[in-house]
């Protein structure tokens, strides 16, 4: 260990200034892959209500369905869903040689064409709902 390294105090905060495109691709690629996970046993936990009867999990759904919390919910989930897709691909890209001079571009493409679908998604979401 180096003493001339100079971490900086715990109170500062600043370090995420210093972030760099693919660092931040990587942070939002495990928050969104832990979103997803959750997402995972919460659709788990729904479906689990038709083991008990058909009526009991169409009741749930649609209770669900009429708060709108859970359709803004749901654009939410589009754009990690997306978003987390997106990044994939373009690690895969990167892993496989193709694209490694322009992982920056690639991430901020990946930014946009997740807030254009989430965005062209809200009509869809929110359909009959105001």
């Amino acid at each position: 260990m180096s003493s001339s390294y100079d971490r900086g105090t715990v109170e500062s905060f600043g370090r995420w200034q210093e972030f760099s495109a693919g660092m931040w691709a990587w942070v939002l690629h495990k928050f969104t892959g832990w979103i997803l996970i959750g997402y995972l046993f919460t659709h788990i936990a729904v479906l689990s209500t038709a083991t008990q009867s058909p009526e009991m999990y169409t009741d749930t759904l649609q209770g669900l369905e009429e708060l709108v919390i859970v359709r803004f919910l749901e654009i939410g989930l589009l754009a990690v869903a997306v978003f987390h897709i997106l990044n994939g691909v373009r690690l895969l890209m990167v892993d496989l040689g193709i694209g490694l001079g322009s992982q920056d571009k690639s991430f901020y493409a990946s930014l946009v064409l997740t807030a254009v679908i989430a965005l062209a998604s809200i009509p869809t979401f929110l359909g009959g709902v105001f």
